[in-house]
């Protein structure tokens, strides 16, 4: 055994990069809270958007107020508006041959502006009880409405039957209304009329409470005395008809501007007008009424309308700007939701057309490798170098030499000890191997300790693995079998997860068989392998050296090494044969960093070699289809692949839960099609796939965000450093499959 030790002077000067990365490190938990206040801030979006489109119906559901035992007779018996001055219950009745014309359940954008066409067309003022959310989405129209001289009322904010909801429910429901207006059309309102009312008869003890706390708060609970049902679409004629008061009596009366298809009410509207002009009736608003009574509340302005809006109040102060707010917040999320929907339909079909890429080049891959005749040339049989930079490995050093002992194929083993603090060399030594070397250097990082060893290597092929990496005896044999072709610069091995009894380990070993090993067939056969391994890798000797060796520019070396050699021409091949057992994080922290440099480090990698797009050449043939395979199915799909998750919710609580179930069960079931067949081609274990369902709700979740994190530390130019997991040597012996 042969050790080399450096000279016993002081330590190397932090790098540039380290130094960068230094600096850097006090960064992260900022850009760790950005990528979740991202991932927050588009679940919020979902939910304000949900929130907007909840509830809001037509106004089918009547009660018929035959329990009211406890609201005064007066009430019941009385006009269609009822204040509450001085905490007393007063009603008040339209007067005879007069018209307060009223539509609830808008502002909708195709309805509402004709029918504000329509009444300017005939100077008609009307009354609109609006629904909170759809002011909130739709501002523009209520503007105009309040400036053609209409009155508003509310509706409450999602149309919900208040008679059957707390009072926090109540209170919220008509905040929010009052917010919108105010951001809408700068003004809230006194008038209230509530969804699914019509006569003061129909007031039950359900909803009378409620029209008495209101009151006590300054509101004018309006009623209707003839209902044009309009909602029912009963013809034309019918509308008119229903909407006309018996004899010559004044009426409040009831069209809808939303809620439905309103195509009779537009046609009727005309009509009901002129009829009921040539009746001798004036129309009013709800203020007019109160005003012709001598009712107007006290103290309120007079408009350029005489009155007809003197139920409006200026927004100013803190309504004014939360009110805008709002609707800057809904203009947001009415933009976001159809972007984050085409969004979510391309990663869909990106996902699915990735999976049936990966099962069709897959399955073509694994017949041309397995079927009888395949060879890739007279057998390999000359020795090979085996490289394992160390750091800090004493729990894994042991049990990776051990399993290169054994190996069937001759070999020597350089274990490049990159100054570990905890014995790492010592311990190899002391195995008393006779085929390993073991070198040490000044802490430098893993690629300066690969360079190191392929500088040492005395054969032409070399293998490199990590530290916590146990190979079976057949594995090396099997690696380097590829290189009989003299195009073969490098061979990415078939690396599987060793520590596999934990839930997070059954989670990567689904990762690594499906993910990982999946993904690598099909990029052999479309020659564009991205990244061979870490844990199992064979190289040329010659091919590393030309490309200048592995570079300290990334943390992803392994990605960084593959691009280059595809650049220089070097053909980049699996075989998944070639087995290696390493020991996967143990702990979601620890996963969370090895993945966040993985994604970091691929990252940096393709933006090193950008120029490959352009280039001619085995470069621009990389560039041309690796790069853009790697960035789709790496990157940007699994960046909005959490839409598919987060549309699957909200579809449940807002649209259909029945119908989103299935797609989500129906999108889970083609993945553990395709997993199965991944772990038939690896002869693993069917049941480790039973973890599947948890892993999309819970690891999957995780996954996504350390790619957000990449994004975010990527466009905000930080710098990141190598992370050193915490082993056990729990991974000794091969394990076997299964």
């Amino acid at each position: 055994m042969t050790t080399t030790t450096p000279s016993r002077g002081r330590r190397r000067a932090p790098s540039r990069m380290e130094r960068a990365a230094g600096k850097a490190a006090a960064l992260q938990r900022p850009r760790v809270v950005l990528a979740l206040l991202l991932l927050l801030a588009l679940v919020c979006v979902m939910l304000l958007d949900g929130y907007l489109r909840a509830e809001v119906g037509g106004d089918q559901r009547v009660r018929t107020g035959a329990s009211a035992g406890d609201v005064p007779d007066e009430v019941l018996d009385g006009g269609p508006i009822v204040t509450f001055r001085g905490g007393q219950a007063t009603t008040v009745s339209v007067p005879d041959k007069t018209i307060a014309l009223t539509f609830d359940d808008g502002p909708d954008p195709t309805w509402t502006p004709q029918v504000l066409a329509i009444l300017e067309k005939y100077d008609v003022p009307a009354t609109f009880f609006l629904v909170g959310s759809m002011v909130s989405r739709h501002p523009g129209i209520v503007a105009d409405m309040v400036d053609q001289g209409h009155e508003v009322g509310i509706h409450t904010f999602t149309h919900v039957d208040l008679s059957y909801q707390s009072d926090a429910r109540v209170r919220r429901e008509m905040e929010q209304t009052q917010l919108a207006l105010a951001g809408a059309a700068g003004i809230t309102t006194t008038l209230f009329r509530a969804p699914y009312s019509s006569r003061t008869d129909a007031i039950d003890n359900y909803s009378w409470p409620v029209y008495k706390k209101l009151g006590q708060d300054g509101y004018t609970s309006v009623f209707v005395d003839t209902d044009s049902d309009d909602w029912k679409r009963p013809g034309v004629a019918k509308i008119v008809q229903w909407a006309t008061p018996e004899k010559n009596e004044g009426a409040s009366v009831l069209f809808h501007d939303a809620g439905g298809e309103r195509s009779q009410t537009i046609a009727a509207l005309p009509q009901y007008i002129e009829k009921m002009r040539a009746r001798g009736y004036t129309f009013t608003t709800v203020s007019g009424v109160l005003a012709a009574q001598g009712q107007a509340p006290p103290g309120t302005p007079q408009d350029r309308r005489a009155g007809l809006q003197a139920a409006h109040r200026e927004a100013t102060g803190t309504i004014l700007y939360e009110g805008r707010a709002l609707v800057a917040a809904v203009a947001v999320a009415e933009a976001a939701v159809p972007t984050l929907s085409v969004a979510l339909m391309v990663v869909g079909v990106a996902v699915l057309g990735r999976f049936g890429m990966m099962l069709v080049l897959a399955r073509r891959h694994h017949r041309r490798r397995n079927r009888r005749r395949f060879g890739w040339g007279p057998p390999v049989t000359r020795p090979v170098s085996v490289i394992v930079p160390a750091y800090n490995e004493k729990e894994c050093i042991a049990n990776t030499l051990g399993s290169l002992a054994r190996s069937t194929h001759p070999i020597e083993i350089i274990v490049v000890d990159d100054g570990s603090t905890d014995g790492t060399a010592d311990i190899a030594e002391s195995l008393g191997m006779p085929n390993v070397r073991v070198i040490r250097q000044a802490n430098a990082g893993k690629p300066a300790a690969l360079n190191n060893g392929v500088r040492s290597a005395r054969y032409d092929l070399v293998v490199m693995m990590d530290g916590d990496t146990v190979f079976e005896p057949d594995t090396v044999r099997q690696l380097v079998q590829p290189f009989a072709d003299p195009e073969v610069g490098a061979v990415a091995g078939n690396a599987k997860v060793g520590n596999r009894t934990t839930v997070i380990g059954a989670w990567q070993h689904i990762e690594y068989v499906m993910g990982f090993n999946l993904d690598r067939r099909m990029y052999d056969l479309l020659r564009c392998m991205p990244t061979i391994p870490g844990a199992i890798g064979a190289f040329r000797r010659e091919a590393v050296l030309q490309v200048g060796g592995m570079s300290e520019d990334t943390l992803a070396e392994d990605t960084d090494i593959t691009i280059a050699l595809h650049r220089a021409g070097w053909r980049v091949v699996y075989q998944e044969h070639a087995r290696a057992w390493t020991e996967a994080p143990g702990s979601l922290k620890q996963l969370w960093s090895q993945r966040y440099r993985w994604s970091y480090g691929t990252m940096q990698a393709l933006w090193k070699h950008r120029k490959s797009l352009t280039d001619k050449g085995p470069s621009g043939r990389f560039g041309r289809v690796g790069m853009p395979l790697v960035v789709l199915f790496q990157i940007v799909t699994p960046v909005f692949a959490p839409l598919i998750d987060v549309f699957t919710v909200y579809a449940m609580i807002f649209v259909d839960l029945r119908a989103s179930l299935l797609a989500w069960a129906a999108v889970l079931a083609v993945q553990l099609l395709c997993a199965a067949y991944a772990f038939r081609l690896d002869g693993e274990k069917y049941r480790y796939l039973l973890m599947m369902p948890l892993q999309q709700l819970a690891y999957r979740q995780m996954m996504y965000l350390v790619l957000i994190h990449s994004c975010v530390t990527a466009l905000t130019g930080g710098r990141l450093r190598w992370q050193k997991l915490k082993r056990t040597g729990e991974v000794g012996t091969p394990v076997g499959t299964g």
